[in-house]
């Protein structure tokens, strides 16, 4: 196995700014956010197979995205002209436009930023790293997948939406939750709290664990 150590932001990390040609031109990632949510996912290489339905189907969402103020950065180690050839060959073959950026990242310089080499699965190629980032440019979740196992979009558009709730109304989301279930409450710190919880119209299961309609 390698000894190259890779690193990655944790959860409440601020998420690494960085510099990169795209497929729309060079970006600062910060501010490219435009001080909006960010799914900034990898995928491990241009023209395969796994890789071509995962960014024709973000793209065929990127709607549902925008809809919740997100933006979608995507990056491999390719090249620029291998993105864009790609790029092309999707439109062709799939009839989507990927429109949103593709960064060019061949000297692995942002990748091995965010962690998104594992020498375990490929030193050469990036796995499917997904962060999750906020409008403050803080990582809030992220998830990684294997090279041989595409990424499910209605759970990135969950993961987004759970985040969002749960700073809007100061609760947590359950198992399963999806938008228009019930979340639940933070449990009460105080003696008073408990018994007003006891008064409430909360689905109270036990004084720890309470959910309520948002």
């Amino acid at each position: 196995m390698s000894d190259v150590v890779t690193t990655m932001p944790r959860i409440g990390d601020l998420a690494p700014d960085f510099k990169a040609i795209t497929t729309q031109g060079e970006i600062q990632f910060h501010d490219y956010k435009k001080g909006q949510w960010c799914v900034f996912f990898s995928h491990p290489a241009d023209f395969t197979p796994v890789c071509t339905t995962e960014l024709a189907e973000f793209a065929r969402r990127s709607a549902e995205f925008e809809k919740r103020h997100t933006r979608l950065l995507c990056l491999s180690v390719d090249s620029i002209h291998a993105h864009i050839a790609w790029r092309e060959n999707i439109r062709q073959r799939l009839d989507v436009v990927l429109n949103y950026p593709l960064v060019a990242d061949v000297s692995m310089e942002v990748a091995r930023k965010y962690g998104m080499i594992h020498p375990g699965a490929s030193a050469t190629a990036t796995v499917r790293a997904v962060f999750f980032i906020d409008p403050k440019n803080t990582v809030r979740a992220l998830v990684y997948y294997p090279m041989n196992a595409g990424r499910n979009i209605d759970e990135v558009l969950r993961i987004v939406d759970a985040l969002q709730t749960a700073d809007t109304h100061s609760v947590a989301c359950p198992v399963n939750w999806r938008p228009g279930d019930k979340v639940i409450v933070p449990p009460p710190k105080t003696e008073k709290e408990v018994e007003e919880r006891a008064r409430s119209n909360y689905e109270v299961i036990d004084f720890y664990l309470a959910k309520k309609q948002v």
